[in-house]
Parts: structure tokens; C-alpha cells; sequence
């Protein structure tokens, strides 16, 4: 722990170093944000405001990215880079407060879209100042934060800027291509300049993402059923979500990040963090968006089964939702297997036939109970974990 006068720089981080309080703080406002992520696909669940929302969460996940970077080669704990913290995490709580206008801006107040970019540019200008003045003498460091700059912050800065004065189609197709070249220009800067000092530190950063998203869909599953009377429906409703969540979380910390981890621990240079690049900033996005779509299936699924006055039990999911409540789990798998794939070249057909198997069964939900679709999700998804853990447990083993 930093001590007298070092309290008030920057101090660098070293190879054991583990998760600090005060980046567990800092994750504080991203809960909200997931929340408000999926508030705005329950508002209009429609297949344009599904994408919509994705986009905002790639945006936000951006956001929090960037501070998972920078908070293992600086100590999130000393006192200049927690001052850093805490304005970003006053921003990003605009940037939250903003989401559910994003796209349907409400009159009488200040214009929600511009109110977004401009804050979410306001993050990402302050990570690359704080990371430049961290390590005052690396010139690698400094060749890729331009590059960074000119590629990855300014082109998509410029379009999000254009994205917040149209609305509908317009408005999210500029948006999705900001991100677009946000994501590919932080590919072409390379891994030169880029450092991860601490390969436990990285993983159980990511970790506590996932967390808080698998967190977001037990309080989904609250959200659905508020104001409304339980019942035995309700029950069964409940303990089938919960167990979709806990599948997805076993699936996750038992046979993903710990062999992911391992794999990172074992390289170095920029062999480390390209696959820190690969693995965890990219790969791990579509991992939590799955988990999202997942709670917004859940949701309507609660709400619906409570809410017995508009409802019958035997109604099903519609539209975009009846496809989320599996499509999210299927886009989990699917990332998962890519992780598995990059980190240690190893195929999962469980999780890849799982995964496009789930991405499928819209067709299925919209034409069963809701119910009985969770239902059949968690047996779906207990199952497959089961197989998984099997066969990974037989390929260790190897040949008797």
C-alpha cells in the first residue's frame, strides 16, 4: 500500500499486484449502467433498439476498459489516479443517467444524446492523459496513445457527434459505425506500447464485469415481478432464472478464466498483451452482452407469469424478447468458445453446437409458454455445463 508522500502520485503496479477497493468503487456506476442498458431495451423491445443497446453497452464497455488497463499498471489507490476515478466515475454516472434518453430524448432538459458523446469523449481524453502522464518516459507507450488518439478516439468521436443530431435508423447505424472504427483502430495501433504488468490483477478485473452483469440478471428478475402479487408460477420462475444465472457463472469461473488466466500468466510482452487485447477487451464483450439479453429475456418472463391480469400461463414470449431470453445465453457460449479457442486453442463443440443451438431457439420460445421456455433454458444450460466440465475434465486426463 502506498504510504506519506506517496499517496499523491502515481505509483506503478507490480507483477503480484491484485484488485484494489477503490477499482471495486469504481465499478460501482457500471452496475448502474448495465441496469440502464437493459432498461432501454425494455422500454421498446424492438429489433432496432436491441441493436441500439448494444451499442451503447460497446461504448460503456469501452469506458470501463479503459481504466481496467490503466489500473494494473497504476495503482488505483494512489492519490492522483484516485482523484482520476472518482471524476470518471462522475461522468460515467452522467453518461448513465443519459442512456434511457439516448435515443427518444425527453423535452425540457439539456439534449440527452450530445450529453452522452460528450461525456463518454470526456472519458476516454481523460485515460489517455492519465495513462501519457503515468509513465512520463516511455516513448512506446506515447507512439501508441497518438496512434490511439488519431484512430481510435477521434474519427469515432467525430461520427458520434454527427450519430447525436439524427434520430431512428440513422442516428444508431452512425453510432454502430463509430464503434466500428473505435474497436478497429485500437487493433491496428498494435500491442507495442500496451502493458500488463499484472496478469491476475487483468483476469480478476474482468471477472468482477461478469459479475456485475450476471449480477444484473438476478435483479432483473426482481425488477419483472415489482408491484406485482407472488405466486407459485412466480417460485418457479424465480428458481429457474437463478439457475440459468448460476450455470452461466460456473461455465464462466470454473472452466473459462482460470485456464485464460493461466495462458496470460504464462506469456510476456506483447505476446501477453495481445491476448489480453483478443481475449478480455474484445471477447469478453459479447460474453456480457449475452448475459444482458439473457436478463431482459428473464425479465419479461417474470413479468409476465406475475402479472396474471393481462397474462395467461400459457402465453409466450414475442417478438425480439421470446429470441433474447436464449440469444443472449447463445452469444455467451459463443464468446466463451472463442475465448477457450484463443487462449489455449482449444474447440468446444459443447459450447459452439450449445450456442448456435440457443441462438435458434427463438423460433422455438415464441411459440411456448414463457415458463416452460426458462424452464427449458435452465435445463438447456445446466446440461451443457455439465457435458463441458465432462469433456474438458477427459481431454486433461488424456490418454489412459
Amino acid at each position: 500500500m502506498p504510504t506519506g508522500r506517496d499517496r499523491s502520485r502515481m505509483i506503478a503496479t507490480e507483477g503480484g499486484h491484485r484488485v484494489t477497493p477503490a477499482e471495486l468503487f469504481f465499478d460501482l456506476v457500471f452496475v448502474y449502467a448495465i441496469t440502464q442498458v437493459t432498461a432501454l431495451m425494455a422500454a421498446d423491445p424492438s429489433a432496432l433498439r436491441l441493436v441500439g443497446a448494444m451499442v451503447v453497452l460497446a461504448l460503456l464497455w469501452w469506458c470501463w476498459c479503459c481504466f481496467a488497463w490503466l489500473g494494473n499498471v497504476v495503482r488505483a489507490d494512489s492519490g492522483a489516479m484516485f482523484a482520476v476515478l472518482v471524476a470518471v466515475m462522475a461522468v460515467v454516472l452522467v453518461v448513465s443517467l443519459a442512456v434511457p434518453e439516448v435515443y427518444d430524448d425527453l423535452p425540457g432538459g439539456l439534449y440527452a444524446p450530445l450529453v452522452f458523446v460528450l461525456c463518454y469523449g470526456a472519458v476516454r481524453i481523460l485515460h489517455l492523459v492519465t495513462y501519457w502522464i503515468s509513465s512520463p518516459g516511455d516513448q512506446a507507450l506515447h507512439a501508441t496513445l497518438r496512434r490511439t488518439a488519431l484512430l481510435s478516439v477521434a474519427p469515432p468521436f467525430a461520427l458520434l457527434l454527427v450519430g447525436s443530431s439524427l434520430t431512428g435508423v440513422a442516428q444508431v447505424l452512425v453510432w454502430l459505425g463509430a464503434v466500428a472504427i473505435d474497436y478497429f483502430g485500437i487493433y491496428l495501433t498494435g500491442s507495442s506500447g500496451w502493458r500488463v504488468s499484472s496478469p491476475g490483477h487483468f483476469a480478476e478485473r474482468h471477472g468482477l464485469i461478469v459479475i456485475i452483469a450476471l449480477g444484473e440478471s438476478i435483479v432483473a428478475i426482481g425488477v419483472g415481478v415489482a408491484d406485482l402479487p407472488i405466486s407459485t408460477p412466480v417460485l418457479a420462475a424465480t428458481a429457474a432464472g437463478v439457475l440459468v444465472v448460476a450455470g452461466l457463472w460456473r461455465l464462466y469461473f470454473r472452466q473459462i478464466s482460470e485456464s485464460a488466466e493461466h495462458r496470460l500468466t504464462e506469456l510476456d510482452g506483447d505476446d501477453r498483451t495481445r491476448l489480453a487485447r483478443d481475449a478480455y477487451t474484445f471477447l469478453h464483450l459479447p460474453l456480457v452482452a449475452g448475459i444482458v439479453l439473457t436478463a431482459l429475456g428473464m425479465k419479461k418472463v417474470l413479468h409476465q407469469v406475475a402479472d396474471s391480469e393481462h397474462y395467461d400461463l400459457s402465453e409466450p414470449l414475442h417478438g425480439v424478447v421470446a429470441w433474447a431470453l436464449a440469444g443472449g445465453v447463445g452469444i455467451f457460449l459463443l464468446a466463451a468458445a472463442a475465448i477457450l479457442l484463443r487462449t489455449g486453442g482449444r474447440r468446444s463443440p459443447v459450447l459452439l453446437l450449445g450456442g448456435l443451438g440457443c441462438l435458434c431457439a427463438g423460433l422455438v420460445v415464441v411459440l411456448i409458454p414463457a415458463l416452460l421456455a426458462l424452464a427449458l433454458l435452465a435445463a438447456a444450460v445446466t446440461a451443457m455445463v455439465v457435458l463441458h466440465s465432462r469433456r474438458a475434465g477427459t481431454a486433461e486426463a488424456g490418454p489412459a
